[in-house]
Formats: C-alpha cells, sequence, structure tokens
C-alpha cells in the first residue's frame, strides 16, 4: 500500500465492535484478565496501551520496519535507544545535531561511561578515522539540524553493519513519508514526533522503530522499565495529525524551495543552506529521499542585522520547534543550540548570523512579503 494510504487510514477497521473510524482514546491503566495465566494483551497502561499500539504498529508499517514504540517525547526516544549502550562504549555522531541531543550525550551520558566523537559524517574516511576499538554505533542526523548536511545512509549503515556497529537514524527532518533509513540498512530510526508528524505544535511525543525481532524485544524491554511512554491521548493527537502527513509535506517542501531561492537573491542574506543547493548532497538526497524537506537555514549578511529582522517579521513566528503548519524562525546559537559551547558552535558553523526556519504551509506570496519585509527594515537599521 503506497504510504499516503496508511496514514489517511490510521485506525480505521481497527474498532470492530462499534466500527469507529476514529479509533477510541482507552484512558484505562489497568485491564482485566479473563483468568489465571491469561491476558487479553493489555495489562498495564505502561507496558501496553489499545490506543499506542494502533500508532506503534502505523509507523513501523511507515518505517518499513518490524516494531514502533512510542515514546513520551523525542528526547525520552533518544533517551532510551541509549539503553541499548554499556559503559565504555564509544559513538560517531554528526557534527553538527539539534542541541537536545548533544546535551543529552554530554552532560548524562558521558557521565555514565559513554563517550561519542563528533564527525561530518558525508567523509567517510572520517568516519574511519574517528573509529575506535571501543565504537559500538553511529548516531546519524540527515538532513543535519540546522546546516542541512546530507550524509549517504546506504554507504554509512553498510560500513556500521560491517564492522558491527549499531547504526541510529534520527529521521524528524524528513519523516517516513520522505525518507525510509531502515530500508537503507539503518537499524533504528527515532523521530521527535512532537515535529512533522504531529504537525499542528499541539502534542509532545517520540517515536522509535527497529529493524529486526531481537532489537525489537530489547527496545521493548527498555520502554517498559524505563517507563518514558506516550499517554493515550496524545497517541490519539498524533495519530489525527499523521493522516494529513502526505499533504502537509508536500506543500512544506514546495514553500521550501521557493523560499530559499529567494533567499538566495536577497542582499541581506550571505548563504543560504537547503540540500537541494549542494551538487553532490542534491544527488545523495535524490537518491535516497522524496523531495527536499521542509527546513531550511540561512544566514545574513551581519550579527547586527539578527535582532530587527526577528523583531520585524509579523507572520513567520520567532519560536523555537519545527514541523508544524505555522512558518517558524529560531535562532540556533541563543535557542536550539544555546548549550554547545561557543567553540564547538563556531567549528560546526551554528555562528550568530545564522538563522533556521521551518517552513509552513501558508501562501507563498504572504511569506517571502513577510521575509522581505523584516530583511530590508534590517538592512536599513544596519
Amino acid at each position: 500500500m503506497h504510504k499516503e494510504t496508511i496514514l489517511a487510514q490510521i485506525g480505521n477497521h481497527r474498532e470492530r465492535e462499534t466500527g469507529a473510524i476514529s479509533f477510541p482514546v482507552y484512558h484505562s491503566t489497568a485491564y482485566r484478565h479473563p483468568g489465571p495465566g491469561r491476558s487479553t494483551g493489555f495489562d498495564y497502561t505502561r507496558t501496553a496501551n489499545p490506543t499506542r499500539s494502533v500508532l506503534e504498529e502505523a509507523i513501523a508499517e511507515l518505517e518499513g520496519g518490524d516494531a514502533g514504540f512510542a515514546c513520551s517525547s523525542g528526547m525520552a526516544a533518544v533517551q532510551t535507544v541509549m539503553g541499548l549502550f554499556s559503559p565504555g562504549d564509544h559513538l560517531i555522531v554528526s557534527l553538527d545535531l539539534y542541541g537536545g541531543t548533544y546535551r543529552l550525550f554530554e552532560r548524562v551520558w558521558v557521565r555514565l561511561g559513554i563517550s561519542f566523537s563528533y564527525v561530518d559524517l558525508r567523509d567517510l574516511q572520517a568516519v574511519e578515522a574517528a573509529a575506535t576499538p571501543q565504537t559500538r554505533g553511529i548516531f546519524i542526523e540527515t538532513p543535519t539540524n540546522p546546516l542541512m548536511r546530507v550524509t549517504d545512509l546506504a554507504a554509512l549503515c553498510r560500513m556500521a553493519r560491517d564492522k558491527g556497529w549499531l547504526s541510529i537514524v534520527d529521521n524528524t527532518f524528513m519523516t517516513p513519508y520522505g525518507q525510509q533509513p531502515l530500508l537503507k540498512g539503518a537499524d533504528v530510526v527515532v523521530h521527535s514526533a512532537t515535529k512533522y508528524l504531529g504537525g499542528h505544535n499541539d502534542v509532545l511525543a517520540g517515536l522509535i522503530v527497529t529493524a529486526t525481532p531481537e532489537l525489537s524485544d530489547r527496545v521493548g524491554e527498555l520502554v517498559n522499565t524505563l517507563g518514558a511512554v506516550l499517554g493515550p491521548q496524545e497517541a490519539w493527537l498524533l495519530m489525527r495529525g499523521m493522516k494529513t502527513l502526505a499533504l502537509r509535506m508536500e506543500k512544506h517542501q514546495e514553500n521550501a524551495m521557493a523560499i530559499a531561492q529567494y533567499l538566495s537573491t536577497h542582499p541581506a542574506v550571505d548563504q543560504v543552506y537547503y540540500p537541494a543547493f549542494s551538487p553532490g548532497e542534491r544527488q545523495v538526497q535524490e537518491g535516497q529521499a522524496a523531495g527536499y524537506g521542509g527546513m531550511l537555514s540561512f544566514r545574513v549578511q551581519q550579527e547586527e542585522m539578527v535582532s530587527p529582522f526577528l523583531s520585524n517579521l509579523r507572520l513567520v513566528s520567532y519560536a523555537e520547534s519545527l514541523g508544524g503548519v505555522e512558518s517558524l524562525i529560531t535562532h540556533p546559537a541563543t535557542q536550539t543550540h544555546a548549550d554547545l559551547p561557543e567553540e564547538i558552535r563556531k567549528r560546526t558553523g551554528v555562528c550568530d548570523r545564522l538563522l533556521r526556519m521551518s517552513v509552513g504551509i501558508e501562501h507563498l506570496e504572504d511569506l517571502i512579503g513577510d521575509l522581505s519585509r523584516a530583511l530590508n527594515h534590517a538592512r536599513v537599521v544596519i
């Protein structure tokens, strides 16, 4: 079945007693046992919940995986997956990645005995050079957050498989509608489902998808043990958002391409980062994904332009997060990546002139008009 159909049909044909098209929200935390040693499959809601189970089966099908798991946030999903590693293990990680993931790795897992090397994963020789005898995994963002660098998933996951590493891909930016890393050889996929999957800036959620039954068993035990699971109401909201994912992603991408092209010609803009704009990376992106996504970043000419630009936006919101129907702009250096030490931010390219835009589904002319007015005001002020 096509992904558009899978998405639109999430939860339908599942509630057989009433025929409900929208799968019900099961708030119950406890379930009666039919008898001693017998179960309906639902015993306690942390372990399994009917509403959450429908969501988990849907994301597994969309990603082409063995099993799905719904967590209380994207960071809870990453934290859960990190339970697959042990003290002394080493991971290779995308050089520029979401600041919250960096914070989790460096402030929590380093203290627990796991080490990390941050590498430009486009360079397979650099990946080889970063490997140690203790390397057990590789954590990939593609496109990366916020510089939109594109990693060749098939090549990198093949290397990981040959070396016995676990490959984990954060697929938040592209979603399973645009990219299916498990089909390129990845072992685990994680999502901040708060973003494009939910799509409306109204639900906090994370998802994990595993490639094999063995990994599913291990992650399932971690999910149940750690308990950072998604509540039934949030699971229902997420399913409702996912039903329109295909339509939204097409509009996000259409608008993002046009805005990236517009920004690249504006005299106040120094550089635009979008997967379609780098010939080598565009070829990789087209080989592993459907489209270029709805995220872009750009640098203004001078740091002093940032504040007047952000202050004069009227339609686009200056706000953290991404993936909703409304367009948002973030200043990574002071928001999403503020926890990175300054020297690391500069080394990874997250400078004070960099802005990241989550392009929404508004009318393109309105978005460009708002950006143009704010950019032109910033130039006049400077």
